[in-house]
């Protein structure tokens, strides 16, 4: 049996809404780029486009899937087979040098795309008209493919194109996510991949967000014997959703947190972050055309006749555990991006709320005991 596990399925099977993501977008996609050819005038699909997208709709995170492997390298292959079919005499041969010659094209270029290959195989065969109309056709519709792609994925959740380490992160800096930052440098990465002659298979990005995810689960190992409950604040301060905003302020002030839970009794019915006070005086600052520190100090001003209340700015989505939850399950809803804390729930009852310092030094000390030597 184990003879045949290389001709069996190396791949996954797929979720019922990857299937949706890949097949309906590449039909959609395959429709809109059609239409936008004949309105143009400027021919209809050819089969290439297919293969196209297939990786643009099915798997977004292929480097060969990428706007410039797709743009570039189909029409460096159109190139490349139009202009030997237009230097050389007719002959079968000159077929499999254009397709031979568009893929070394595409190598140099750093555009790989496979279809690419079939591009030039359909234009060394004699399947264009001419060189502006081919030309404008894989050009054109290679840019709608990846324009429709890119609508499609970041609607249905994905990001495309997949954004590399070297771009902006999520806070518009060059720092990359927490969960990210793997203490290996990309240009390492990138020399991993290509020793292992996978680049064509693997960005950078894919691998650094498997290595991160794969150090996320090793911590999450070392914190297996702690939960919610060994690790949260149980004396809690809270805050009733009429509270007037003054009052936060205050508490935030006093004890030096960053979020409070708002409760009805023992009820949890919603969390205010810092950021939150914030957020609501730049809305007010911007619609009564005030300065934001003149918004922020009338917004926790306790004279007010009909003051701001909690329950008007808390968030109610935010994340909640139980209090047997394994503290690693607790690392992706506290990781840069997520909560700022999690809310800790017997029934609807708050029994008290997990922050990322508490997380911190939960992980630290548990490296610190397995650090430790042993007792003799």
């Amino acid at each position: 049996m184990a003879g045949w596990r290389g001709v069996m399925p190396a791949m996954a099977g797929p979720r019922a809404l990857d299937l949706a993501r890949a097949g309906c977008g590449a039909a959609l996609g395959l429709l809109l780029t059609g239409l936008l050819l004949r309105g143009a005038g400027i021919g209809w699909l050819i089969a290439p486009f297919g293969a196209s997208a297939v990786l643009v709709y099915a798997v977004p995170n292929s480097p060969l899937a990428q706007p410039w492997s797709v743009v570039v390298g189909n029409g460096a292959s159109a190139v490349v087979a139009l202009t030997l079919t237009a230097l050389l005499p007719p002959a079968d041969w000159v077929v499999p040098l254009a397709v031979g010659t568009a893929i070394a094209a595409m190598l140099v270029l750093r555009a790989l795309h496979p279809p690419g290959g079939a591009v030039a195989l359909l234009l060394s065969l004699g399947g264009s008209g001419g060189w502006g109309a081919s030309l404008a056709t894989v050009l054109a519709g290679s840019v709608a493919l990846v324009g429709v792609g890119v609508l499609w994925n970041r609607a249905t959740g994905r990001a495309y194109p997949f954004r590399q380490p070297a771009q902006a992160g999520a806070h518009g800096t060059t720092d990359p996510a927490p969960q990210a930052r793997i203490g290996v440098d990309p240009a390492e990465l990138q020399a991993i991949l290509e020793d292992y002659r996978q680049s064509a298979n693997l960005g950078v990005a894919d691998l650094a967000r498997l290595v991160g995810a794969v150090e996320q689960a090793a911590a999450a190992r070392r914190l297996e014997r702690f939960t919610a409950a060994d690790i949260m604040s149980r004396d809690l301060v809270t805050v009733e959703p009429e509270a007037p905003l003054s009052k936060v302020a205050d508490l935030f002030r006093r004890h030096g947190f960053t979020s409070l839970p708002v409760t009805e009794g023992p009820r949890l019915v919603g969390v205010i972050f810092q950021i939150d006070l914030i957020r609501r005086a730049q809305d007010d600052a911007f619609r009564q055309h005030h300065g934001l520190l003149r918004s922020l100090t009338r917004l926790v001003d306790r004279g007010r006749a009909r003051p701001p209340k909690a329950g008007a700015i808390m968030e109610t989505g935010v994340a909640r555990v139980a209090a047997d939850t394994p503290v690693g399950a607790l690392l992706p809803l506290l990781s840069d991006g997520g909560s700022e804390a999690v809310p800790v729930l017997d029934g609807a009852r708050l029994v008290g709320i997990v922050t990322r310092t508490d997380l911190v030094s939960a992980l630290a000390r548990r490296l610190a005991l397995g650090a430790a030597p042993a007792e003799p």
